[in-house]
């Protein structure tokens, strides 16, 4: 085969399926926009029994749902089975603690203060007074406990509850404000990673004098408007909640103002739109019909901005329209079956990869490739860092064709007349990528360039590549990484062997690769604290297996390309003011609304 690099005219050819959307909305004037329908303009959605809210005290946001409509009407408990915080109900949950990466912050909410033992087997907390439920009930230390209690009762059904179950020896209320929790094993990062909102993770506390009487959490919804359903210690409530509108509205009553903690949020209303697409949604946000919603890809956010001088992004209106965020994508391999159980065989085709062709074709190089499975993050960097003659030695973002073929050769492969590449039984070595739709401008790209290497190569999008990637149906997958943000274990421990099931079996992780010796060094890691000297010993040695195997094959940075309206709202989450991560949708959206300021 022919290995010429392809030119961007022919990578935009064949990626044009994929970027119609935003080519459509990139073409059209603002004024061009189709009008929503009747009765669809986000500020004028009428609903019996919600009190009216102007507009410049309303924060509309689009995001989640199915085909237009929500997934999860009427599941106000956070653990029930369907339920999500990200379509809003973030707004009501508060955790012990919120961390910020971009500050690399820790600020105490439900809690006051924490120590752990010598040891790290025991966790102590004191939990702030004052804090109250939405029905006045005070926030205890019963409330923890209880929580973490009901999770381990209810392995493996909860979220989190296998955790618990792993991990927890017993928790207990001493009083009311102190929680004590004895570990298993010793576990110096429990309370950063459980009792901690901290992008889109956090353990969600629920209140003990409602929960005590339920008998399955998995089923209970939790939402009766007339009871103050769902409960919580937020400064929001759900007013009114259908397939298509989610209303949730400020109480006046909330218990940090009345503690000195914070000032009641400014916004009154926040009103949730479910997503339809991406064309809808950048119509929406040029004509100030809503305020924000789920990141766009690049073309999409460019023209956005064209089309209003209002909208800007994290770094405002200038490439590369986003921040990093905590999901770093690489190209994930089935290690457990073959050509992908070897090595040299994920290596070719990680040399086939130009991943700078990728940031300038598919983003308009407003992105940046990764040469590690961790976000760049400045807490993370100094490890990055520190392993950087490793990462001459194990080139990960460098393409080169000749070397490709050189360890595709050795691995006992050859061409046939297509310029294929085959097993000695003549069976082509097939590379089908599976992805989703926010991957559709790089996949194609990836699936051209792997075939110009002569890897039968594909991108694919169905509806169940979740559950394929999962199950180890999927051979090459196209995912991110939701591990670390300020120490590099969580993002290592993804590639532990316990998570490396048979393939039919269910895992978080896909992988399913597996190295005895790396494992040992991650189960030393568990028992280290944070920032420990130890930890950067014990990460180079992780690291150096992992690059030389290299289960997955990093590709990019992933940004949250975001657009924020500043026709109603300002003081959004920017470089200049990075007090928080933009994402509405995460269990940090808090902090976002305890800064919001009306524009008008």
């Amino acid at each position: 085969m022919k290995e010429s690099r392809l030119s961007r005219r022919d990578f935009l050819r064949l990626s044009a399926a994929a970027t119609a959307g935003a080519i459509a909305v990139a073409c059209a004037p603002p004024a061009a926009a189709p009008p929503p329908a009747e009765g669809e303009k986000a500020e004028e959605v009428a609903a019996k029994g919600v009190k009216p809210v102007p507009r410049n005290r309303t924060l509309i946001l689009m995001f989640g749902g199915s085909a237009g409509e929500f997934t999860d009407t009427g599941l106000g408990n956070p653990y029930a089975v369907g339920a999500t915080h990200q379509i809003g109900s973030a707004a009501l949950w508060e955790p012990l603690y919120f961390y910020s990466a971009f500050a690399d912050k820790m600020i105490p909410w439900l809690a006051e203060s924490h120590e752990y033992n010598d040891d790290y087997t025991e966790l102590t907390i004191k939990i702030r007074q004052g804090a109250e439920w939405s029905d006045g009930v005070p926030f205890t230390a019963r409330d923890v406990a209880f929580t973490i209690n009901m999770l381990k009762q209810h392995a493996p059904t909860l979220k989190y509850s296998t955790e618990m179950e792993t991990w927890v020896k017993e928790a207990t209320a001493v009083d009311d404000y102190t929680v004590r929790i004895v570990f298993n094993d010793p576990n110096p990062r429990f309370l950063f990673r459980y009792l901690t909102f901290m992008f889109d993770t956090g353990m969600y506390i629920v209140p003990e004098h409602v929960f005590k009487d339920v008998e399955d959490p998995s089923s209970f919804e939790f939402y009766d408007p007339e009871k103050g359903w769902p409960l919580c210690t937020g400064p929001y409530k759900i007013v009114q909640w259908t397939p298509t509108q989610k209303f949730i509205d400020l109480r006046t009553d909330w218990w940090a103002a009345k503690a000195g903690l914070a000032q009641l949020p400014k916004v009154e209303r926040i009103l949730m739109l479910p997503w339809s697409d991406e064309t809808k949604a950048a119509q929406l946000v040029i004509t100030d019909q809503i305020d924000s919603s789920l990141d766009l890809r690049p073309a999409t956010i460019k023209s956005v901005l064209e089309q209003n001088p209002r909208i800007i992004t994290h770094t405002y209106r200038e490439p590369p329209y986003g921040y990093i965020d905590w999901w770093p994508i690489s190209l994930w391999f089935n290690c457990a079956e073959p050509p992908f159980n070897n090595p040299d065989v994920r290596w070719a085709v990680s040399y086939a990869i130009d991943r700078e062709q990728l940031v300038q074709v598919a983003y308009e190089g407003a992105g940046q490739a990764t040469t590690v499975p961790f976000p760049y993050y400045p807490p993370l960097m100094k490890y990055i860092e520190s392993i950087s003659d490793l990462l001459e030695k194990y080139p990960t973002n460098k393409v080169d064709l000749a070397k490709s073929e050189a360890l595709m050769k050795g691995a006992g492969y050859t061409k046939d007349s297509e310029g294929f590449w085959v097993d000695a039984d003549g069976n082509r070595v097939e590379a089908v990528i599976h992805g989703f739709p926010i991957f559709a401008d790089i996949g194609p790209i990836i699936a051209e360039q792997l075939r110009k290497a002569g890897f039968e190569a594909s991108y694919t999008m169905p509806a169940d590549s979740y559950t394929r990637m999962s199950d180890g149906t999927a051979k090459v997958m196209l995912f991110g990484h939701g591990g670390s943000i300020a120490d590099p274990f969580y993002t290592l421990n993804m590639y532990h062997s316990r998570y490396a099931r048979p393939v039919g079996e269910s895992t978080p992780y896909f992988s399913r690769w597996a190295n005895a010796e790396y494992d040992k060094i991650i189960e030393e890691m568990s028992t280290v604290p944070m920032g420990d000297p130890r930890m950067m010993d014990l990460f180079r040695r992780a690291m150096e297996i992992w690059l030389r195997e290299l289960p997955d094959a990093p590709i990019v940075q992933w940004y949250h390309r975001i657009p924020m309206n500043t026709t109603y709202w300002k003081n959004w989450p920017t470089r200049d003011n990075p007090y928080v991560n933009g994402a509405f949708w995460h269990l940090t959206f808090p902090l976002i609304l305890h800064r919001l300021e009306p524009a008008q």
